[in-house]
């Protein structure tokens, strides 16, 4: 798809009349940082062939630089701002947490913070879950540990008469919702039935997807953590396979049907052997099958590292149409699938294994953010309040080109990230493992059958 398929045009609540406690300027070269205005833009598309002829760009095709106004929407003596989490759990959540509430209360002056507890479920009466009043002494030392101090859960985002109903009887001004895209569609909708209402209160998404599966947004907080604490686990099953006959070291990372975590976990270990993700088809058995390319391997040099991400190989298991309480199709187990046919077949063949699987998934989400996420983090919820405090609604705050800019809900969600199988990353990743561009016996017959499906739609990082 083009960029001229989408509209980047930010909503806002009104005119800004309010001038900015925040003292910056307005004048380059003076050594003093300077407002952000809605006439700085960044353009979303940077790749073009030399048959293609420069045009100017409409203004709906162009993305909105995020960060502080001159002129605010917001009062900030009247402002009653709240925070929710929602989802799984992903490295950073008090990081983000942390930054909204110290640029609110440090910058702005805002002194009513609520944080809602357990995600949308917070926001429903029947759980009758209490407000947490959040100050910067409170929120100080939360980044320096995992999960979210506001705790999260999965669904409820589809209620959205009673959400609305719960932040209007609150009295709120601005809402920051943390979650990936399901949450982000509930964000959206959530924020219509609030302008249907006519009242003024900001939605303001901040992108929570350890999967890096959200369009158009360069990363999601959580990833490069995420990347971390997986090349660990495939150091630890390197360390295994290689010190065994036979060794093979079989690692499931996360990514539901994007296959990031893993290719970007292959490249920075140069460990793994086979890197299986989801926009790349493959066969188990015959003489280009995994398992023939595997037993290869180990005759060869008589240990193998393998690397599945969890959406990988679902045609084989046939996986079901069910859903989580978020909405996301419920995966079959390719790790242990892959496990039991590996385990299998060199039984079948008469050859001596040593097989060692590793989850480390929920280790992962509950990590510490690494210093590199930090920062990210704190960056995105500062520009999360600038945007707010400015009356933009319905929108997510992303990193695109290096720059912070603001992306509407129902652009980012329309669609989800995924690699490309004929990209520069899928690319590196074969490179950095040496495995098969495809294992694929009958590649005419895939090619012909795979007319009749969707193409990916890839991204590469």
């Amino acid at each position: 798809m083009s960029q001229t398929q989408f509209d980047f045009t930010i909503e806002t609540l009104g005119p800004c009349k309010i001038q900015s406690p925040i003292h910056l300027s307005k004048v380059h070269g003076d050594f003093v940082a300077n407002y952000v205005t809605d006439d700085e833009f960044i353009i979303n598309r940077v790749d073009t062939t030399t048959e293609e002829t420069e045009s100017p760009c409409e203004r709906k095709e162009v993305l909105e630089k995020a960060g502080p106004r001159e002129k605010i929407f917001f009062n900030p003596n009247h402002v009653h701002a709240a925070i929710v989490t929602c989802g799984g759990l992903c490295p950073g959540l008090n990081d983000v947490v942390r930054s909204v509430v110290r640029c609110l209360w440090n910058r702005y002056g805002v002194r009513r913070i609520s944080g809602i507890r357990f995600g949308f479920k917070g926001l429903l009466p029947e759980y009758g879950y209490d407000l947490i009043q959040l100050t910067p002494d409170l929120v100080d030392d939360s980044h320096k540990t995992g999960g979210s101090i506001l705790g999260t859960s999965r669904g409820g985002g589809d209620r959205v008469i009673e959400i609305a109903d719960a932040i209007e009887s609150m009295n709120l001004n601005m809402i920051f919702i943390i979650g990936g895209d399901g949450t982000q569609r509930g964000a959206l909708e959530v924020a219509e039935e609030i302008e249907r209402r006519g009242l003024k209160i900001a939605v303001v998404g901040i992108p929570k997807t350890v999967d890096n599966d959200l369009s158009f947004i360069q990363k999601s907080f959580g990833f490069d953590t995420a990347v971390v604490k997986a090349a660990e686990s495939v150091a630890a099953a390197h360390m295994e396979a290689h010190s065994q006959i036979n060794g093979i070291g079989l690692v499931k990372l996360m990514g539901r049907e994007s296959g990031f975590i893993a290719t970007y976990t292959a490249i920075a270990s140069h460990e793994a052997n086979f890197v299986l993700i989801p926009e790349v088809p493959f066969e188990l058995e015959g003489p280009n099958g995994f398992l023939f390319h595997l037993e290869e391997r180990l005759r060869k040099r008589q240990h193998a590292v393998i690397v599945v991400a969890e959406g990988a190989g679902q045609d084989l298991l046939q996986a079901g149409d069910e859903t989580d309480d978020s909405g996301n199709r419920k995966l079959a187990d390719i790790g242990l699938f892959l496990r039991d046919k590996i385990q299998t077949y060199f039984k079948s063949i008469g050859m001596h294994i040593n097989l060692k699987y590793i989850d480390p998934s929920y280790q992962i989400r509950s990590a510490v953010a690494a210093p590199i996420d930090s920062i990210y983090c704190e960056r995105l919820g500062n520009n999360a309040v600038h945007a707010a405090m400015s009356g933009k609604t319905k929108l997510i705050i992303g990193l695109v080109h290096n720059k912070f800019v603001h992306l509407p809900i129902r652009v980012v969600t329309s669609k989800r990230n995924h690699v490309d199988p004929e990209g520069s990353l899928w690319r590196d990743t074969l490179d950095a493992t040496s495995q098969p561009i495809l294992m694929i016996n009958d590649r005419d017959a895939f090619m012909a059958n795979s007319q009749n499906m969707n193409p990916t739609s890839g991204q590469d990082s």
